[in-house]
C-alpha cells in the first residue's frame, strides 16, 4: 500500500475516533503502523494532515452532487435527492459525526472550520440551483444566498435537532414540511 494513503487512512480513523483535538501524530503513526517520521515526510503538521482529509470529504460530497443532480428534474426533486444523499453520507461518515460532536462539546477552531467548509459546499450547491430555478421560472425571485441558508438550517433542524426532544421524522415527513414552507408557502392561496 502507498505510505501516504496508509497515513491518510490511519489519520482519518484517528480523527473519527478521537476528534481533532485528541488526535496526535503518535496515534496516527501507531494506527498506520509507521514511524512518526514517515508522517512528517508527507505532512508538516497535524493541521495539514487534517486539511487533506477534510478536502477528501468535500470531494466526496461534490461527487454526490454530480451523481444526484439531473437538470431535467424539477428543483425540489433535485434538492431532496441531494439532501437525502448528504444526510446518509453524513450519518455514515464517522469523521463528520465526530467533528459535529467536537464542535458542539468543545468548539475547536479546526472542527469549526471543517464543518463550515462542509456546510459551504452544500450552501454553494443550493444557491446555484436556486439561481437556475429562478431563471427557469420554477421559483419566484428571491435572494438565493438567504434561501439556501434557510433550506439547509431547516433541513438540519428537522433531521437532527427535532430528534433531541421528539420522535424522529421520516424522510417523507421532512420533505412534506419543507415543501409546506418553501415550495408551497404558508399562504392558503399561494
Amino acid at each position: 500500500m502507498d505510505r501516504k494513503k496508509q497515513v491518510l487512512e490511519a489519520a482519518s480513523r484517528s480523527f473519527a475516533l478521537f476528534g481533532y483535538k485528541a488526535t496526535t501524530m503518535d496515534q496516527v503513526a501507531k494506527i498506520a503502523n509507521v514511524g512518526k517520521g514517515t508522517i512528517y515526510t508527507f505532512f508538516d503538521t497535524k493541521e495539514q494532515l487534517f486539511d487533506e482529509i477534510v478536502n477528501g470529504v468535500i470531494s466526496e460530497m461534490k461527487s454526490i452532487i454530480l451523481r444526484e443532480v439531473d437538470h431535467d428534474r424539477k428543483f425540489f426533486d433535485n434538492l431532496f435527492r441531494v439532501l437525502d444523499s448528504f444526510l446518509e453520507f453524513r450519518s455514515e461518515h464517522e469523521l463528520l459525526i465526530k467533528l459535529s460532536q467536537e464542535l458542539r462539546d468543545v468548539g475547536t477552531p479546526q472542527s469549526q472550520e471543517a464543518m463550515a467548509q462542509v456546510e459551504n459546499v452544500i450552501l454553494g450547491y443550493i444557491e446555484k440551483e436556486i439561481e437556475r430555478a429562478i431563471a427557469r421560472g420554477e421559483l419566484r425571485d428571491c435572494d438565493p444566498k438567504i434561501v439556501s441558508f434557510l433550506m439547509v438550517k431547516m433541513y438540519i433542524a428537522l433531521t437532527s435537532e427535532w430528534n433531541k426532544n421528539h420522535e424522529p421524522l421520516s424522510k417523507e415527513q421532512i420533505k412534506e414540511h419543507i415543501r409546506l414552507f418553501l415550495e408551497n408557502g404558508l399562504a392558503a392561496n399561494a
